[in-house]
C-alpha cells in the first residue's frame, strides 16, 4: 500500500520522493538573511560511511537555519501525505557553557505551489507542520538515530516544498521519505476496484465504483470504501458469475463438458441430473433426454423423469350392491412419486358404448386417486360395463406436447374424448376435466367447449365457446342450482372440428346447502362453550389470586422484584438460525420503512437513518442496518444473529430492536436511533464540556446495561466506548452484539474460542492469554470504558502496539488517570483491573457504588494524582528535553489549544516567562470558559513549571 519507499543519501542531491519514481527532489541550503550554518558532513556508522546535512551551533543565540526541498509534484488524489525522518540529536548536556541556548528540537514546514519557484524562499508562505522532537539523544561516545513520521494534510494545489528549520540545536538529517497511502487495485467479490489514494482524516472512508470481471454481472453498481490506512472495507454489491460460468480464482470460467449452473450464483457448478443430455462446455441447463420431461412445479436444474407403466392386476368385486375396483401399482413410476389413479367408465348397451357419465358415484374419487382401490356405486342393471384405470404422474399432462414427433409412432387417428367429469362444484362455477384417447399426439391439442343452460322453456337458447389449450377448465359467473348441458371437442390443427364430443349435464350448487348449515350452527355452538370455559377459568385464577401467589403467578404483579429471572439463549444452538429470529424479532414490512441517509458502515453493509411508520403506531426514526448484496447463506444467518440476540433484551440502558426483515430481498436489520451516535466520538467532539458529576451518571448508565446482561448470564465480549451509542437526552446504551456469546449455568462460565480477533485494549489478561470470557472480563472492559470517558474518548494505552500493551499489563502497569478523575472513579477503574478476576467487582457493585457518588456530589470533588507530562490527552507539554517552548503559538499547538491563540496575544501574552506567571483566574479573563480547556491549560503550566525548576537545579 506504499509507494516511493525509497531511501537514498542527500549527499547525492537526489532523494527519490513522491510520484513513484516520476518526480525527485533536491534538498537545498537557503539563506534568510544571516548566514546558514547547514552543511554536509561525513560520518561512519557501523565501518559504513555515509553523507548527511547537520547544523550544530548551539553557542549562539536567535539561530534561524533552513534547509528545502525543491519543487514535488503531487498526483492529484493525494491530499494526505507522510513525512518519515531520520535524524540524528546532539544532547545539549554534552556542550560546556551552552546549556542555555542549546535545543534538542527542530520545526518541519511545508509550503504550496501550483509552480516550481526555483530558489526563491520566503519563509512567511511557509507553514508549520510539527516540531520535531528525538526519542533518542546522541551523547558524546553513542551515536542513536530517531525516525519521525509526520502527516501533511490537505493538500490541494500541484505540488510542495518542505523546510527544515533549525532554532539552535545540534542535528544530522539522515533521510526524508515522502509517501502516500493507497488501496492496491484488487479483485474483490468478482469485482475489480482501481488503484485509489487514500484519503484524509476529513474522508475516513473514500467510496469507490468498481467493475464487474467478464462474464460477471451484479443487480447494483459493485461499491467499496478505502480507509485512510490504505485497506479495503465494506465491499457492497457482490458480483456473481453469470449462468454457465462458475467463479475460479477472482474470474468467471466456463461450466465443464456435462455440467452446468442455471442462474447467476456464486454456486459452483453441478454436474447434469439422471436423464438429462450432456451439453459442451458453459451449459445453463442440461435438457431431458428423449422419452423423459420435468413437470411444471419440478424445478429446471433436477432430475427429468419418464411415463408411468400401466397399473397391474385390475380386479372387479361385488358387495352390498357396489362395485369394488382393486389393481397393483405399476412396475415402472418413471422416477417420481407422485403417482395418481383415474377411473374410465363405459356402458355398453349391444353395440353401442358411450360413457358413464355423471351418474355413477366413486368412492372416494373418480380421479386424483393416491390408494389403489375404488368404490362404484349407481350401476344399472343388466348393462355391461366396461372400467379402466390409467396412472399419471407430474409428467402425465406434458406428453402430448413435450414428445418429439421423431420419438413416437404417428397418430393418424383423430384425437378421442372419452370422459368428463366435475373436479370441483361450488355455487357460481364447475371445474371440469376431461379424457382424451390417445394420450400422446405428434402436435399439441386444442379443444373447443360449448354450453348453455338446461331451461327448456325459454324460446332462445344462448351458447358459450370457449377455445382451450388443455384438457381442463373453470368456468364462473354461473347462476346457482342451475343445471348446465356441456360438450367439448377436439380440434385438428388447422382449426376444424375433428375426432368425437361428449356432451354432459352438470349442476352448481345451491347457496347454502344443509350441510352448510349444520356446520355453521356447529361452529357457533361451539364458540360458545370455549367462549363459556373461558370466562371460568378467569373467574377461578381471580379469585385464587388474593388467597396466595405461586411462581406462576408473578407475572400478574406489578412489582419489579417479581419479575421473572430470564435466561438468554444463544441463536447458534437453533438448528434453522430462522427459527431464532422468527421467536425473538418482529417481522417488518419494508413498506413500513424509509431510509434517509447513510450514517456509516458496517461489518455486512451500510447503516442508514430512517423512519418507522407501523399502521397503528407513532412514527418512529429508527437506524437501519443492511445486508449487502450478493451475500451467502452463512453471512445472512450472522447478520440476523444479532437481532436474535438483541430482541431477548428489555432494558433502557440496552439498544432496542424494533425489528427485521427476512422475507423479502434485502434483509434489514432496525433499531431505535441514537442521535449523538458512538460515545467515544461524541466525548472527542465535546472534550471538556462535561462536568464529572455528568459524566459518572454516563457511567451508571451503562453499568446497569451490563448488569441485566449479566443477569441474564450473558458476556459481551467487545464492550468499548465505541459500542456504547448516546441519545439526544445524553443516555447512553450498549449496542452492538457481534462478539457476544452465552455463559454456562456456572456463575464462572466461561466461553472458550478457538480463533476469532479480540480487541486487545479492552479485553483482561485472561481472555487473551486462554480466550476465556466471562462476565468478570466484560468489568475489566468496563474499566477500559470509565478510563475512556473520564478522559473524553483518548485512546487508551496512548499508540503503544497491541504487544507492548499485553507486555505492558502482565507487568502488572495500569493506566494513569485521567487528568480532573475524582478519586473516588480512578479506584474503581483500578478495581476493575485487578488480575485476580475473582477479586473484581460485579456489575451489580459497580452500579451501587456508581449510586452512592451520584448521590453524594461532594464525593467526586477529591480529584486523582495527575501528572501532565505523562497524560495522554497531553501530547506534549515542553520539549524533550524539557526546554521551555519558543513561542505561545508552539506551546498552545502541542497541548490542542491553538484555538486561543488570538486571546493570550490580545491579552499582552506573547512569551512564555508571562505564561508561567499566569494564575486559573488569569486563563479566564483571556477568554477561556470551558471547564475542560480551563483545566488542560492549567495543568500544561503547572507541568511547565515542574520542569522549568528542574532546569534551573540542573544549571546550578
Amino acid at each position: 500500500n506504499y509507494y516511493s519507499k525509497f531511501k537514498r543519501p542527500l549527499i547525492k542531491n537526489v532523494h527519490q520522493l513522491f510520484n513513484r519514481g516520476v518526480g525527485s527532489a533536491v534538498v537545498h541550503q537557503v539563506y534568510t538573511g544571516g548566514a546558514n550554518k547547514w552543511e554536509v558532513i561525513q560520518r561512519t556508522l557501523n565501518g559504513s560511511q555515509f553523507y548527511t546535512f547537520s547544523v550544530c551551533n548551539v553557542g549562539e543565540r536567535e539561530q534561524d537555519n533552513w534547509l528545502r526541498t525543491t519543487f514535488i509534484q503531487r498526483r492529484p488524489s493525494a491530499s494526505r501525505v507522510f513525512v518519515e525522518l531520520q535524524f540524528i540529536v546532539r544532547d545539549c548536556n554534552s556542550f560546556d557553557g551552552a546549556s542555555l541556548t542549546c535545543k534538542e528540537t527542530f520545526n518541519l514546514f511545508t509550503s504550496e505551489s501550483d509552480a516550481d519557484v526555483g530558489t526563491t524562499f520566503r519563509k512567511g508562505q511557509f507553514k508549520k507542520v510539527a516540531t520535531i522532537a528525538p526519542d533518542e539523544i546522541t551523547s558524546k561516545n553513542e551515536l542513536r538515530i530517531n525516525t519521525e513520521t509526520k502527516v501533511v494534510e490537505n493538500l490541494s494545489r500541484k505540488g510542495f516544498y518542505l523546510a527544515f528549520q533549525d532554532i539552535g540545536a545540534c542535528i544530522a538529517l539522515l533521510s526524508v521519505r515522502v509517501y502516500y497511502k493507497t488501496c492496491p487495485a484488487t479483485v474483490k467479490s468478482l469485482a475489480s476496484f482501481p488503484e485509489t489514494v487514500a484519503g484524509g482524516e476529513n474522508q475516513a472512508l473514500r467510496e469507490v465504483s468498481g467493475v464487474c470481471v467478464e462474464n460477471a454481472i451484479s443487480e447494483e453498481l459493485p461499491r467499496i470504501y478505502c480507509t485512510v490506512d490504505g485497506e479495503w472495507v465494506v465491499p457492497v454489491g457482490q458480483c456473481q458469475c453469470k449462468p454457465g460460468y462458475e467463479e475460479v480464482e477472482d474470474e468467471c470460467q466456463e461450466c465443464k463438458a456435462g455440467s452446468f449452473k442455471a442462474e447467476a450464483s456464486g454456486d459452483k457448478c453441478t454436474p447434469c441430473p439422471a436423464n438429462t443430455q450432456e451439453l459442451d462446455s458453459g451449459a445453463v441447463v442440461c435438457p431431458c433426454m428423449d422419452g423423459f420431461y420435468r413437470a411444471p412445479n419440478d424445478p429446471p436444474t433436477g432430475p427429468c423423469s419418464g411415463l408411468p407403466s400401466a397399473p397391474r392386476d385390475l380386479v372387479a368385486t361385488t358387495s352390498a350392491g357396489k362395485l369394488l375396483l382393486t389393481w397393483s401399482p405399476p412396475e415402472d413410476t418413471g422416477g417420481r412419486t407422485d403417482i395418481t389413479y383415474s377411473i374410465e367408465c363405459q356402458r355398453c348397451e349391444g353395440m353401442v358404448c358411450q360413457s358413464c357419465g355423471e351418474k355413477i358415484r366413486y368412492e372416494p374419487a373418480g380421479v386424483g386417486l393416491t390408494d389403489t382401490k375404488v368404490s362404484v356405486s349407481e350401476l344399472d342393471a343388466h348393462l355391461n360395463y366396461t372400467f379402466t384405470v390409467e396412472a399419471h404422474s407430474g409428467v402425465t399432462v406434458l406428453t402430448s406436447q413435450a414428445v418429439p414427433p421423431a420419438n413416437r409412432p404417428p397418430s393418424t387417428n383423430p384425437p378421442k374424448i372419452t370422459a368428463m367429469r366435475v373436479m370441483e362444484r361450488s355455487s357460481t362455477s364447475l371445474s371440469l376435466f376431461w379424457d382424451v384417447k390417445p394420450r400422446v399426439h405428434p402436435r399439441p391439442i386444442r379443444y373447443e367447449l360449448t354450453y348453455r343452460k338446461k331451461d327448456d322453456n325459454l324460446d332462445v337458447t344462448t351458447y358459450t365457446v370457449l377455445i382451450l389449450e388443455k384438457n381442463s377448465v373453470q368456468i364462473k359467473d354461473l347462476v346457482p342450482g342451475t343445471a348446465y348441458l356441456f360438450r367439448v371437442q377436439a380440434l385438428s390443427s388447422d382449426g376444424s372440428p375433428g375426432g368425437s364430443s361428449m356432451e354432459e349435464q352438470f349442476e352448481t350448487s345451491e347457496h347454502l346447502t344443509q350441510n352448510n348449515t349444520a356446520v355453521i350452527f356447529g361452529v357457533a355452538a361451539g364458540g360458545a362453550a370455549m367462549l363459556f370455559i373461558v370466562i371460568v377459568v378467569l373467574f377461578l385464577r381471580r379469585r385464587n389470586s388474593h388467597t396466595r401467589q405461586g411462581p406462576e403467578d408473578t407475572y400478574f404483579s406489578s412489582s419489579e422484584q417479581l419479575k421473572p429471572l430470564k435466561t438468554y439463549v444463544d441463536p447458534h444452538t437453533y438448528e434453522d438460525p430462522n427459527t431464532a429470529v422468527l421467536k425473538f424479532a418482529t417481522e417488518i414490512h419494508p413498506s413500513h420503512i424509509t431510509k434517509q441517509k447513510v450514517i456509516g458502515a458496517g461489518e455486512f453493509g451500510e447503516v442508514y437513518r430512517g423512519i418507522l411508520k407501523v399502521p397503528g403506531r407513532k412514527e418512529v426514526a429508527v437506524a437501519i442496518k443492511t445486508l449487502k448484496p450478493g451475500y451467502t447463506e452463512k453471512q445472512r444467518q450472522d447478520f440476523l444473529s444479532e437481532a436474535s440476540i438483541m430482541g431477548q433484551f428489555s432494558h433502557q440502558n440496552i439498544i432496542r430492536l424494533e425489528g427485521v426483515v427476512t422475507k423479502f430481498k434485502h434483509a434489514m436489520i432496525v433499531t431505535e436511533y441514537m442521535e449523538n451516535g458512538a460515545l467515544d466520538r461524541y466525548l472527542r467532539d465535546h472534550d471538556g464540556e462535561f462536568a464529572s458529576f455528568q459524566l459518572v451518571g454516563m457511567l451508571r448508565g451503562i453499568a446497569a446495561g451490563m448488569k441485566y446482561l449479566s443477569d441474564m448470564s450473558y458476556v459481551h465480549r467487545d464492550l468499548a466506548a465505541r459500542n456504547i451509542l448516546v441519545n439526544n437526552t445524553l443516555e447512553c446504551k450498549v449496542s452492538d452484539f457481534g462478539l457476544s456469546r452465552v455463559l454456562e449455568d456456572d456463575p464462572e462460565g466461561t466461553y472458550t474460542t478457538s480463533g476469532g480477533k479480540i480487541p486487545i485494549r479492552w479485553t483482561a489478561p485472561e481472555a487473551i492469554a486462554y480466550r476465556k470470557f466471562t462476565s468478570a472480563s466484560d468489568v475489566w472492559s468496563f474499566g477500559i470504558v470509565m478510563w475512556e470517558v473520564m478522559a473524553f474518548g483518548e485512546r487508551p494505552y496512548w499508540d503503544m502496539s497491541n504487544h507492548e500493551v499485553m507486555k505492558a499489563i502482565n507487568e502488572a502497569f495500569r493506566l494513569p488517570a485521567p487528568m480532573d478523575c475524582p478519586s473516588a472513579v480512578y479506584q474503581l477503574m483500578l478495581q476493575c483491573w485487578l488480575q485476580d478476576r475473582s477479586k473484581r467487582p460485579r456489575f451489580g457493585d459497580i452500579v451501587s457504588l456508581l449510586d452512592k457518588l451520584l448521590r453524594s456530589p461532594d464525593s467526586l470533588k477529591t480529584i486523582a494524582d495527575f501528572d501532565p507530562r505523562i497524560s495522554i490527552r497531553l501530547p506534549s507539554t515542553s520539549g524533550s528535553d524539557g526546554s521551555p517552548f519558543r513561542s505561545v503559538s508552539e506551546w498552545l499547538e502541542s497541548i490542542k489549544m491553538s484555538q486561543y491563540s488570538e486571546n493570550f496575544a490580545c491579552a499582552g501574552v506573547v512569551t512564555m516567562d508571562q505564561v508561567l506567571q499566569m494564575k486559573n483566574e488569569d486563563i479566564k479573563n483571556i477568554g477561556v470558559r470551558l471547564p475542560g480547556h480551563l483545566k488542560r491549560i492549567a495543568y500544561s503550566i503547572l507541568g511547565l513549571k515542574d520542569q522549568t525548576s528542574t532546569l534551573s537545579v540542573f544549571a546550578v
